[in-house]
């Protein structure tokens, strides 16, 4: 996010000594992006960054995928993967289930009570969707208060932990690029600013607070990152010398933050308005955008649910999180539903919904969709999870025995 910010202590010049109190060195780490040719932060630590006394391999949640054969939309009930109160033992990391992935997005649920350990992904970028729950991200860069419907952006391999608070799981729906995950380009000028027709700004993204010192030694820190594993991912688990929260400042354009999905402003028209009218973020081969309660098409003759669509180029992953989404109501979706529409499937409103929607003024609906530009397999939590009738609720036939 090239939208500059400083925090805690650093030297008036850029590569330059920043002494303790003491007169020692603090040892600057330059994290950079797309070869230092892109966004950058300056971050002072205490200690050495590279230092590392052990390395193990860790192994990751399960990560293979299965092709969506045959061809099917899909519903999967992501509530159903966390049985009540098992969730107080399960980590926002480790316990994460795949639901969908290809070589350019993984997408992954959970429900957590228990902190994290040190976690940082050398893969891409995540968006972490807070569907419920609240929680304090501890980063490098300092913290970050997060809850519900909050969006949390975490730059490729900064090193983080995910600490729940209260008494209710942490439902966080992940999206982890192999890629940087900007917001959607034209909403930005060319110097990476927000402009008047994006339908949020600056104003409404949230940094981290801090600095957050920790002490500590021979510390753990899980690192996900490329290799010849299922889905071209594999672990390792690191031992450094001393904890990593040990930055006493940084400044630049690349951090953490949050943008809440209530300070998003649809934008909305006399007839229906196409998806990419309610982006949000992009990453390399998919977008994400969300769907808010908002005011509907208000031409004398509108249909406010959408038409039937062929997404040629796109599979669609829609996560409902809130209120009813009028063009699903009968198919049995719900609040912690995912549905997946292929590429090569046309897709669109039940049976009812279109002519029931003729007349409306609002709706009340909360999903966060992803549209990816190279099919979707199916992770594992996909198939522990599947609704195997959503497919014929169009037709009100099943398959041919």
């Amino acid at each position: 996010m090239a939208y500059y910010r400083q925090l805690g202590s650093i030297p008036p010049k850029r590569h330059t000594q920043h002494r303790t109190p003491e007169g020692g060195l603090y040892y600057e780490e330059l994290m950079g992006e797309e070869g230092f040719s892109s966004d950058s932060s300056l971050l002072y630590h205490r200690g050495i960054p590279s230092s590392v006394v052990d390395a193990q391999v860790w192994e990751l949640p399960e990560q293979a995928t299965t092709p969506n054969l045959p061809l099917l939309p899909r519903h999967l009930k992501l509530h159903e993967l966390f049985p009540a109160q098992e969730w107080k033992a399960v980590d926002a990391v480790t316990g994460r289930r795949l639901i969908l992935g290809n070589g350019d997005v993984r997408i992954s649920y959970v429900a957590a009570g228990a902190p994290s350990e040190l976690y940082r992904n050398g893969l891409g970028d995540e968006c972490v969707y807070v569907e419920s729950g609240d929680a304090v991200l501890e980063t490098v860069f300092g913290t970050l208060t997060v809850g519900q419907g909050d969006y949390v952006i975490i730059p490729r391999a900064t090193t983080h932990r995910w600490v729940p608070t209260g008494d209710a799981p942490l439902r966080a729906y992940c999206i982890e690029a192999n890629s940087h995950i900007t917001p959607a380009r034209r909403y930005l000028s060319k110097y990476g600013q927000l402009l008047e027709h994006a339908p949020f700004c600056e104003r409404d993204l949230r940094g981290p607070e801090g600095p957050l010192l920790v002490e500590g030694e021979d510390v753990d820190v899980l690192v996900k990152h490329r290799g010849s594993g299922p889905g071209g991912v594999v672990g390792t688990r690191y031992t450094v010398p001393h904890h990593p929260f040990d930055v006493v400042g940084w400044d630049g354009c690349l951090y953490p933050y949050a943008f809440n999905i209530s300070d998003y402003e649809p934008i909305t028209g006399r007839i229906h308005q196409p998806p990419p009218a309610h982006q949000v973020f992009e990453g390399n081969n998919f977008v994400i955008c969300n769907f808010v309660p908002r005011k509907v098409d208000y031409h004398p003759l509108s249909i406010p649910v959408p038409y039937y669509h062929a997404n040629v180029d796109s599979d669609e992953v829609m996560f409902y999180c809130g209120g009813n989404y009028e063009a699903r109501k009968g198919s049995g979706i719900a609040q912690g539903s995912i549905s997946l529409h292929p590429g090569g499937h046309t897709h669109g409103p039940q049976p009812g919904a279109y002519e029931r929607s003729i007349g409306a003024e609002f709706f009340d609906e909360l999903a966060v969709m992803v549209d990816t530009f190279r099919p979707l397999e199916l992770g594992e939590g996909a198939t522990a999870s599947e609704d195997s009738n959503y497919a014929w609720t169009w037709s009100g036939r099943g398959p041919k025995k």
